[in-house]
C-alpha cells in the first residue's frame, strides 16, 4: 500500500503544474561504472538534470552506457555495437528504467526537447502517457516510431546544437578555462569519451566549478582544444573521394587516411579509413589507372585519440573492437601501444602492427 501511495504522489507531481522538470526527484538509476556515470558519454550533459529523458544501453561486449536523450542514444548506435534489446528508458512517472520496447512515448509535446527540437518522453503505462498529452500535447508512439522521428531530425538537431556551441558555449568555455581555471594541462589521450574527461577534472580538483560552467568548459576542451592541439592532421579537400568506396572523405576527418605518392605528380589520395587505404595499397590498379607500386607510396593514418597524422608503418592498430568506422568494421590506429591497450579495456579487440595487415585480414573485416 505504501509503495502504491508513493507512486501516486509521483504521478501527481508530474502533472501538478505547467513547468515540467526533467530532473530526477528520486534516487536516479545510473548504470555506468565509476565517476563518469554522472554524465552522458556523447555530449557530457548531466544525467541527473536530464534524467526523465534518459536512456541506457549495453554494448555487445557488456559495457553499460547511459544517455541524456534519445538523440545521444541514436548517435551512439552509429558508433558502437549496441545490443538493441538492451535499450531502456526512464518512465516519467516511476522514474525507473524500463525496457524501451515496452514504453509509450509522447513525441512533440510542449516540453522542450533534450538535445533535440522535438521532445520525446516515455511512460510505462498508456494511461499516464495519455494524461500527459492532455496537459502538454504531443503524439503517442512506440519506441521504434519515436526512434524513427529522431533519425529524421538528427541532421537538423546536430546543426542547431553546433550553432549554439559556436556562438555561446565554446567562447564561454574558453574564458572559463583560461581565466577561472588558469589553463591547467590535460592529456586528452587518457579519455575516450567526454564524461571521462569531466570525471577526471572533478576528481583531481583541477578547477572548482560545476554545473553549466563545467559543461561549457568540458565541451570547449573536448571539441575545440583537443582537436586544435593536433600538430598536424590529415585534411582532405572538400571534393576528395575515397578511390575504393567513393565516399567523401572530408565528412569523416576522424577516420581520414592518406597515401602520398612519390612520383612526378606527387599524388595525394585520401581514404575514409585504414581498411580502404590498405585495400588500395595491396592492389592500386583495381581502383585507379596508375603506374606506381607499393614502393612509391607513403601511408599516413589518423590517431584515434589525438587526431594527429601519423605514419602507418609506425602505428598500432586495434582490430575487432566494438567501434565502427564509416565503412563498418575498421582498423583503429594509435601512435602509442599504451593508448591502444587503454582503448581495448573499454571497446575490446586486439592489437596488431602494420606488418600484420594482409588481404585475408581485410576480407575478415567485411
Amino acid at each position: 500500500m505504501k509503495k502504491i501511495f508513493i507512486l501516486l504522489l509521483l504521478a501527481i507531481s508530474v502533472f501538478a503544474n505547467n513547468h515540467f522538470s526533467k530532473k530526477a526527484t528520486v534516487k536516479p538509476e545510473l548504470v555506468q561504472k565509476g565517476a563518469k556515470k554522472m554524465w552522458c558519454p556523447v555530449c557530457g550533459m548531466s544525467l541527473v538534470h536530464f534524467y526523465k529523458t534518459s536512456h541506457a544501453a549495453t554494448t555487445k561486449d557488456g559495457v553499460k552506457r547511459q544517455y541524456c536523450s534519445m538523440r545521444c542514444l541514436l548517435v551512439d548506435l552509429k558508433n558502437h555495437k549496441i545490443d538493441k534489446n538492451s535499450i531502456k528508458v526512464v518512465d516519467v512517472v516511476s522514474q525507473k528504467l524500463i525496457p524501451a520496447k515496452m514504453a509509450y512515448y509522447v513525441v512533440g509535446s510542449k516540453v522542450k526537447g533534450t538535445m533535440s527540437r522535438v521532445s520525446k518522453l516515455a511512460f510505462l503505462k498508456k494511461e499516464d502517457a495519455l494524461e500527459f498529452i492532455k496537459k502538454y500535447g504531443g503524439k503517442l508512439m512506440s519506441f521504434d516510431e519515436a526512434l524513427n522521428v529522431a533519425k529524421k531530425g538528427l541532421k537538423s538537431d546536430i546543426a542547431m546544437i553546433n550553432m549554439k556551441k559556436q556562438k555561446m558555449v565554446y567562447p564561454k568555455g574558453k574564458l572559463i578555462y583560461e581565466k577561472k581555471c588558469k589553463s591547467f594541462k590535460i592529456d586528452f589521450s587518457k579519455f575516450s569519451d567526454i564524461n571521462e574527461l569531466k570525471a577526471y577534472i572533478v576528481k583531481n580538483k583541477l578547477c572548482k566549478i560545476k554545473g553549466k560552467p563545467l559543461q561549457m568548459m568540458s565541451l570547449y576542451l573536448w571539441e575545440v582544444k583537443r582537436v586544435n592541439k593536433i600538430a598536424q592532421k590529415i585534411s582532405a579537400p572538400h571534393g576528395a573521394k575515397c578511390p575504393v568506396c567513393g565516399m567523401f572523405v572530408y565528412k569523416y576527418p576522424k577516420w581520414a587516411t592518406l597515401i602520398e605518392v612519390n612520383d612526378i605528380h606527387h599524388h595525394k589520395l585520401y581514404f575514409d579509413g585504414v581498411k580502404d587505404m590498405m585495400k588500395f595499397y595491396f592492389n592500386p590498379k583495381a581502383y585507379l589507372d596508375v603506374d606506381f607500386t607499393k614502393k612509391d607510396m607513403s601511408l599516413f593514418v589518423t590517431d584515434y585519440y589525438t587526431l594527429n597524422k601519423i605514419k602507418a608503418n609506425k602505428a598500432y592498430f586495434v582490430t575487432g573492437s566494438n567501434i565502427y568506422g564509416p565503412m563498418g568494421n575498421e582498423l583503429i590506429p594509435f601512435s602509442k601501444k599504451s593508448q591502444a591497450k587503454n582503448f581495448i579495456k573499454d571497446h575490446g579487440g586486439k592489437i596488431i602492427e602494420f606488418k600484420d595487415i594482409n588481404i585475408n585480414l581485410l576480407k575478415n573485416l567485411e
